[in-house]
């Protein structure tokens, strides 16, 4: 599906404005020309808040950017609950991290997702890290690694394999109905990769 154009800038948003955006595609954050991929952030797929924002892990609950911060990944605050500024993709991109999902379209939860389409969105990932190269891949969300990569045994952290050259690391999802981790266990599971990309000193 075509994504609807995202929403002006606002913080709130009514159930029927979210639904609009069910199978969205949202573009993937990445470096520009000249510019190196050190750091591949990947989500499971869309929410339906960052669909209408056009911006990821936009939700007000997500944890992501603030767990960043608090790892020393970002050096200063990114709130895109309103939708990302030009500014801050830039920043981001200036600092080598870029951010994509394992299934393109958006959906209300992570659940609404089948087991092929996250082995699909295996695939497609390991053709973007091709193009990009970057250094470091994480993807965030244990249960989506394990379903989508057929390893239902695997842990946190890095993995004994690569992709497509790239040191590979699941961290946990930063969604806020993730319960059990707070934003300073998120914050050190990212610092682990950032480091290893060379984002975090070691």
């Amino acid at each position: 599906m075509t994504a609807p154009p995202p929403a002006e800038r606002r913080r709130s948003f009514t159930r029927a404005e979210l639904d609009a955006f069910r199978d969205a595609l949202v573009a993937d954050l990445l470096p520009g020309p000249g510019q190196e991929l050190r750091l591949l952030f990947v989500g499971i797929n869309p929410g339906l808040w960052t669909a209408a924002t056009g911006s990821h892990f936009a939700h007000p609950a997500n944890r992501f950017y603030p767990a960043l911060l608090q790892a020393g990944i970002l050096e200063r605050p990114i709130s895109p609950s309103a939708g990302m500024t030009d500014e801050d993709r830039d920043y981001l991109r200036a600092r080598g991290i870029g951010i994509t999902n394992i299934v393109a379209r958006a959906s209300a939860r992570a659940s609404d997702l089948s087991a092929e389409e996250l082995r699909e969105g295996k695939e497609r990932l390991a053709a973007l890290v091709r193009r990009t190269t970057p250094a470091v891949v994480a993807v965030a969300g244990i249960t989506a690694y394990r379903t989508g990569w057929g390893h239902p045994k695997a842990v946190l952290g890095r993995q004994p394999e690569d992709l497509e050259g790239a040191q590979l690391w699941v961290v946990p999802n930063p969604s806020g109905l993730n319960a059990h981790h707070t934003v300073a266990t998120l914050a050190e599971a990212y610092a682990e990769p950032a480091r290893a990309a060379g984002i975090v000193a070691a």
